[in-house]
């Protein structure tokens, strides 16, 4: 077993025994602990009583979270003439059509966010088993397929995550940096666990928001108290 580094035992033993926090206190002790020599993320996971295979019960949404992610996100844009320009003019890294969908194929993906005009759809669908499993496939119901280019960019600049259940019925997210402030941080915290809340599906039966972990990007996790993080 590989020898673990002095920073890393602190840590650990900084996290022991605590669990089921609540927002404030989490947030304080994975700040206090986040010493690595980059601004760690601050990363949300919350295991939902769902089972996303089928239709009735598959989770996804998007928030926009009050004070941002602290992340650059870069933007491609599927669209073609005025809404292209449209797309350049509010801020997009990427615009193209036929020639975007060509360097996609070709294994180059340099971009957090995809959006796409609906007429550019018959194109994009074509990149449905390399966007798809990345959750980078434009969709309607996130409000990345729209004629309103202009406020899809803005809104995915300006701090807007994306959500989506994977298998195990787990939705993970970045909810803003370990510089954050502690407030901006809770405050963050509490918009995405609203919005999965409120995300939740027909199909779900029992308890839907079964367990909830914060942890920087190097550090140990740490359980929240769910009533807490989610208002009740």
């Amino acid at each position: 077993m590989a020898k673990l580094g002095k920073r890393t035992r602190a840590a650990r033993e900084a996290f022991a025994g605590k669990e089921a926090l609540t927002v404030e206190d989490a947030v304080a002790l994975i700040k206090s602990n986040a010493n690595a020599k980059f601004d760690e993320t601050v990363e949300i996971a919350m295991n939902l009583g769902v089972d996303p295979r089928h239709a009735d019960q598959m989770v996804r949404g998007v928030v926009g979270l009050p004070n941002g992610t602290g992340k650059e996100v870069r933007v491609a844009v599927f669209a073609r003439g005025p809404k292209a320009e449209e797309a350049q003019a509010a801020g997009a890294d990427i615009v193209g059509a036929e020639d975007l969908m060509e360097t996609i194929q070709g294994g180059t993906i340099e971009f957090d966010r995809c959006i796409a005009t609906p007429d550019m759809m018959p194109i994009v669908g074509r990149l449905g088993k390399i966007l798809g499993p990345r959750n980078l496939m434009p969709n309607p119901k996130v409000g990345t397929v729209t004629m309103d280019v202009k406020a899809a960019v803005e809104a995915a600049k300006g701090g807007e995550v994306q959500f989506k259940a994977e298998k195990a019925g787990v939705v993970h997210a970045g909810v803003g940096k370990a510089s954050f402030d502690e407030a901006k941080l809770v405050e963050n915290i509490r918009a995405f666990v609203g919005a999965v809340a409120k995300a939740k599906p027909t199909g779900a039966k029992g308890t839907y928001l079964k367990k909830i972990s914060l942890a920087s990007t190097m550090g140990p996790g740490v359980s929240v108290d769910v009533a807490n993080a989610s208002g009740e």
